[in-house]
């Protein structure tokens, strides 16, 4: 009889398990991230993806570090990554387009993405509402996570009694070889940098103008002929003594100003680009269900206030914290007249003519 009992004991469990389609033990933990939108969940009869995400990241270790381990504890999603320069990621997926080996694409921003858009998928996570006006998804392709203001760094120990507070001050022939700078072509912070000088010195804010492209030729005759592989390149050459100032933006930077490095980060007096370094999911990938969510979590009010209080990253949601290490925003000039549909539109033509000055000043 009670062999009996405990064969019925186990048919009732098979028969609830049986009934809600998994094991209990299968579900990963809820939360606010994964819940956000019933959008991200399976439509009725198809299959469930397996729990898995590949992540093509530009980010900096910091912030891939404080958001993937948090969305895999969060949503049971085992995040696999791949980390590389935006050009060369750009590459990769390009000759991916067909059948694509990553889901997520977190690099660069609309300005350099937007003339690939064919390779992404269209996505307006329910969480775009909560954006601030200025960085939210108006195309249907690119989510705005996080900003990464143009800055100046500053080797303080290099620098001596030169004086370094605006794109003008690069100019000194003090600093002739010593100014570390992208590529503008494949580096989307180098790019940024390129549009904040040339608003900066176009007649007025022309960046297309000769004054512009006049300052542009000064600033590469100072580099000497020294231009960096890599974005990555700029920031840790300033810190580690190669180069007395860089061009680049504020993450890194201001990470090593909260670690104690000899460097300052400087916001030039002319003003700053703020570009809002979004999110895309690739089109065709094989786990989208997955990819939404990874976009939901991004914005999601635990990451931003987690990112802002915590990182030198700035977080883009409404009304989220900002630590007190970071240059408040109205230290902070912009560029009044920035477009940034007319960058995106323009992106081509601007990197094709930075070519042709750089050819010039090597003839």
């Amino acid at each position: 009889m009670r062999g009996f009992s405990r064969v019925l004991s186990f048919l009732l469990v098979a028969t609830l398990v049986i009934a809600s389609g998994c094991s209990p033990a299968s579900q990963p933990a809820p939360s606010s991230s994964a819940t956000a939108s019933e959008s991200t969940a399976q439509p009725s009869g198809s299959p469930a993806e397996e729990p898995v995400l590949v992540v093509y990241t530009a980010r900096g270790e910091s912030l891939n570090n404080a958001v993937i381990p948090e969305f895999e504890k969060d949503t049971g999603i085992k995040v696999e990554v791949v980390v590389a320069g935006t050009g060369e990621l750009l590459k990769r997926a390009q000759s991916e387009k067909d059948n694509p080996l990553g889901d997520i694409f977190w690099a660069a921003d609309e300005t350099m993405l937007s003339a690939s858009k064919e390779l992404f998928m269209e996505y307006v996570s329910p969480e775009n509402e909560n954006m601030q006006d200025a960085f939210k998804n108006k195309t249907g392709y690119f989510t705005p996570a996080f900003a990464d203001p143009t800055v100046i760094i500053v080797n303080k120990d290099l620098r001596g009694s030169l004086t370094i507070s605006s794109f003008e001050d690069l100019l000194n022939p003090e600093l002739k070889g010593k100014i570390a700078f992208g590529d503008p072509v494949n580096s989307s912070s180098a790019f940024q940098s390129l549009m904040a000088m040339l608003y900066a010195a176009g007649k007025d804010g022309d960046p297309l103008s000769d004054e512009a492209w006049n300052f542009i030729d000064k600033l590469i005759a100072n580099l000497d002929g020294k231009m960096c592989n890599s974005s990555s390149q700029v920031y840790k050459g300033v810190a580690g003594g190669e180069y007395v100032v860089g061009l680049t933006w504020e993450d890194p930077a201001a990470n090593y100003v909260k670690n104690g490095a000899p460097v300052e980060v400087v916001f030039p007096k002319e003003g700053a680009i703020f570009p809002g370094e979004s999110v895309q999911i690739l089109k065709g990938c094989k786990h989208p269900e997955n990819a939404k969510k990874f976009v939901d979590y991004m914005i999601s009010e635990k990451t931003q206030n987690a990112v802002g209080m915590n990182l030198t990253v700035r977080p883009l949601r409404k009304n989220t914290n900002l630590a007190s290490y970071m240059t408040p925003m109205s230290d902070i000039k912009l560029f009044d007249n920035y477009d940034e549909s007319w960058v995106s539109a323009n992106k081509t033509k601007i990197t094709q003519l930075f070519s042709k000055h750089m050819e010039k000043s090597m003839g």
